[in-house]
């Protein structure tokens, strides 16, 4: 994939940038992980720059936020010339399937991004590395560095401390090293129940960060792994796991967002004694922040998504109300509009909330100059040219996208029924109106400037018809096109030729631009009117493909559903407004 435009520098790129000025990565060896001292000096001059990664977990489908850490992370690689990890930190087997390990991949690849250099394929599991990541604690058991624990997770808890106090030290702390080797050999081997111990890092009960007061590394879990089965019974925390994980891949510029800013000193730690014991080579991998995404409108934790789509407050990981990717695609973004929004936002510190009307214009900007044009009418009412000739059809066309006037043309007919908007029709007009009323001269776009007679209604005061009659010296493209000045022009298709077609008029799910903020429900906040199905009419000649894309005239840009519209029966998602219309 090519970059969509010059790189704007930013924080991270001053790192990797005085990083290589400095030298610190130059000569350093690779080998394919996992890849312990011994194994990586063995291995050849790393052929890449840089080497970056993003470490999904897998058990949720990605969302927006993430697309911000995929281009930052994948990016980089790009224009340092050097290559960006897909890894999988699937420690966690309670929560973990392969259905969202197929869907991260296949959103990544739908992002425009791989994982693939020169035939090498840097797809990668923590599982992978398990059997490394349990000798590396049992080198710390030895080294008198960690310990195993028997009291619960609930004492533990009470013995941390807290911001303002110190912990205290737990009574086994000061086991021998010999005693706690023995008893994770035993949690390794199954023989101790969930919950009944814990191996933990021997740092500092005292630290003032209380990331360092002997975090957990192992703890028992008697559960089925997604890749592993019933092989282990103990996991590895992430924070322990994560950077042993970049080490074992030769990762050199480690970034996160920011809620880990606390956990790089015990980061540093863990790779520093590995080193210290020479389990790991350098140079080590170091880890930088950035502020993540945080956008109005959505949530996007995985757990609060998880519930919208169990309870069935919307219909499925990829319904097109989400924010998650399989759901922005399916709504109609595009790869380009979401690597456009991700550009826009620059790379900073500081933690700040995005309007959901940004990810908007990201998609308008990027759909612009190449969407083919098309007319829908979403709510049709009858348009009747009285003085136009029954069995006759005027073909008019007009150019596919306005951007190349002189490329393909779209051709239709214009016949003596149409159908227009209802909204393009007013008995009694508000002021500056200036569409169809009676007396008042409208055109009809490509076509003829039509006078309005009137209308027709039924018993229940609804307009069923307006009635109108064309000028025949007025059609668009003639020397008298421009003959009769009128102030309005109105988009139509014929009623004879239409394709009826079933549209969705997606909206924002919540009503609350933060509503999952503090203590509310979020749930109280969904949007009522997030989703309105209208019977519309297309333009003949529309081909409603899944997955293709239009800009309705005057309506806005749509996209034929992936999993839903065929080509007997149409279903087209609005993907966007052609103005930010929220407000």
């Amino acid at each position: 994939m090519t970059t969509d435009s010059a790189p704007v520098s930013n924080f991270l790129r001053t790192i990797i940038d005085n990083d290589l000025k400095s030298g610190r990565y130059q000569g350093r060896q690779w080998a394919p992980p996992p890849s312990p001292a011994a194994v990586r000096r063995a291995g050849a001059i790393d052929p890449a720059r840089i080497r970056t990664r993003f470490p999904p977990e897998p058990n949720g489908y990605l969302h927006i936020g993430h697309a911000k850490s995929i281009c930052l992370n994948f990016g980089l690689a790009r224009d340092y010339q050097g290559i960006c990890h897909l890894r999988f930190d699937d420690t966690n087997p309670e929560k973990e399937e392969d259905e969202y390990v197929h869907a991260i991949i296949d959103m990544v690849h739908w992002l425009g991004f791989d994982w693939v250099q020169d035939g090498t394929e840097h797809c990668y599991f923590a599982s992978d590395y398990f059997d490394t990541l349990y000798q590396f604690a049992e080198a710390l058991v030895q080294a008198g560095h960690a310990y195993v624990d028997e009291q619960s997770a609930d004492e533990m808890r009470a013995t941390r401390g807290t911001l303002t106090e110190a912990g205290t030290n737990s009574p086994w702390r000061d086991r021998p090293a010999t005693e706690s080797l023995t008893l994770l050999r035993e949690m390794r081997a199954g023989k101790h129940p969930d919950g009944s111990m814990a191996l933990r890092a021997r740092i500092d009960m005292a630290s003032p960060n209380i990331n360092l007061r002997d975090p957990v590394l192992y703890r028992i879990r008697h559960a089925s792994h997604h890749r592993t089965g019933n092989d282990w019974c103990i996991y590895p925390m992430y924070a322990w796991a994560h950077p042993v994980e970049d080490a074992l891949e030769g990762i050199t510029h480690s970034i996160c967002t920011l809620e880990f800013e606390d956990q790089r000193p015990f980061y540093d730690w863990i790779l520093e004694h590995l080193a210290e014991l020479d389990q790991l080579a350098a140079p080590l991998p170091r880890q930088y922040e950035f502020a993540r995404l945080n956008l109005s409108y959505v949530v996007t934790s995985k757990r609060k998504l998880r519930q919208l789509v169990t309870e069935g407050h919307v219909n499925g990981w990829d319904d097109p109300r989400l924010p998650t990717l399989a759901g922005l695609r399916r709504r109609g973004y595009t790869p380009g509009a979401i690597r456009l929004f991700c550009e826009r936002l620059g790379v900073s510190k500081a933690d700040s909330r995005i309007d959901y009307s940004v990810l908007e214009q990201a998609l308008r900007d990027d759909l612009d100059p190449v969407a083919a044009r098309t007319v829908a009418v979403l709510d049709p009412v009858k348009l009747v040219l009285t003085n136009f000739p029954a069995d006759h059809a005027e073909p008019c066309s007009a150019p596919l996208n306005p951007h190349d006037p002189d490329g393909a043309r779209r051709k239709f007919p214009l016949t003596r029924e149409l159908w227009i908007e209802r909204d393009d029709f007013r008995e009694e007009p508000p002021k500056k109106y200036f569409r169809l009323f009676p007396g008042n001269l409208v055109r009809l776009k490509y076509g003829y400037v039509v006078r309005c007679t009137g209308c027709v209604k039924n018993d229940q005061g609804e307009v069923t018809e307006v009635h109108a009659e064309y000028l025949p010296d007025t059609r668009s493209g003639t020397p008298g096109a421009d003959a009769i000045k009128v102030k309005g022009a109105i988009t139509w298709v014929s009623a004879a030729h239409a394709i009826a077609a079933e549209v969705r008029l997606y909206d924002r799910l919540f009503r609350d631009a933060h509503p999952d903020r503090g203590d509310q429900d979020f749930l109280q906040a969904i949007n009522p009117d997030s989703c309105h199905v209208t019977q519309a009419w297309l333009e003949p000649g529309t081909q409603a493909e899944p997955g293709t894309t239009w800009q309705f005239e005057r309506l806005g840009y749509f996209v034929a559903d992936r999993e839903e519209s065929t080509t007997s029966h149409p279903v087209i998602n609005r993907a966007v407004t052609l103005r930010d219309t929220w407000a």
